[in-house]
């Protein structure tokens, strides 16, 4: 049986492991609030259970069934966001601490019901990629955070981190969502604020705002759609 804990633990790991960090103990405490001696302790008894491992220079790796368990409980955390935003109508800021905690809980009959009322969605409210029921989770390539681009490319926005709900609320109010096309027009010296252009709007934002929006150029984005439908 896997507690909601060791969920959360593996969880967290994942999402280190994916942002191309070395996953040691103090990124995995401070991700998760706790103090090292708690996640110390944590890791050895997932090591035991053959869920993690140690890995020289990479620290913290799930182990292959660890990772079935993680890529399993974000299937049920963005299915449930989604659900609760265009179902129940609950405002994207709030989706995210209530799929927390219904994550744990949700059977996997009851997450195949919601996969297809929602018509078999490929992407959570804030634009992160649903993984499938066989646990493959679509790449975004050429993804970094707006903080991190070049002025006066033409961007689109991928996703926007969904941990803070005020920052959500403050993108919202500015209409800085998935999908939508953005620029840089100027960016403060000495890692400043941006001013950016959405649509034919002008908005000043905050460094610590830009770093939780990740985008794509879009000629890049419009290449791999247009290899996708080549595929097909």
């Amino acid at each position: 049986m896997i507690s909601p804990t060791i969920e959360d633990y593996l969880k967290a790991i994942f999402k280190l492991q994916k942002g191309k960090e070395k996953v040691t103990t103090s990124s995995i405490a401070e991700r998760l609030q706790l103090s090292n001696a708690t996640v110390t302790s944590m890791i050895k008894k997932l090591a035991k259970q053959k869920l993690v491992k140690h890995v020289s220079y990479h620290g913290v790796v799930l182990t292959e069934g660890g990772e079935k368990i993680a890529v399993k409980v974000i299937r049920r955390h963005r299915l449930v966001e989604l659900f609760l935003k265009e179902i129940l109508e609950l405002e994207w800021d709030k989706v995210h601490d209530e799929a927390e905690q219904l994550e744990h809980y949700i059977s996997d009959e009851i997450m195949d019901s919601i996969d297809r009322v929602l018509g078999y969605p490929k992407a959570d409210p804030h634009g992160d990629p649903i993984p499938t029921r066989s646990g493959d989770i679509e790449k975004v390539e050429d993804n970094y955070t707006l903080a991190e681009a070049e002025v006066g490319k033409k961007l689109v926005i991928n996703s926007v981190s969904d941990g803070d709900p005020n920052k959500l609320r403050f993108m919202f109010k500015l209409g800085l969502l998935p999908g939508v096309s953005i620029s840089i027009k100027n960016k403060t010296p000495f890692e400043g604020d941006l001013d950016i252009k959405v649509g034919s709007s002008h908005y000043h934002i905050p460094l610590a705002v830009a770093k939780k929006i990740y985008v794509t150029q879009i000629e890049r984005r419009l290449k791999e759609e247009e290899k996708k439908h080549l595929t097909v």
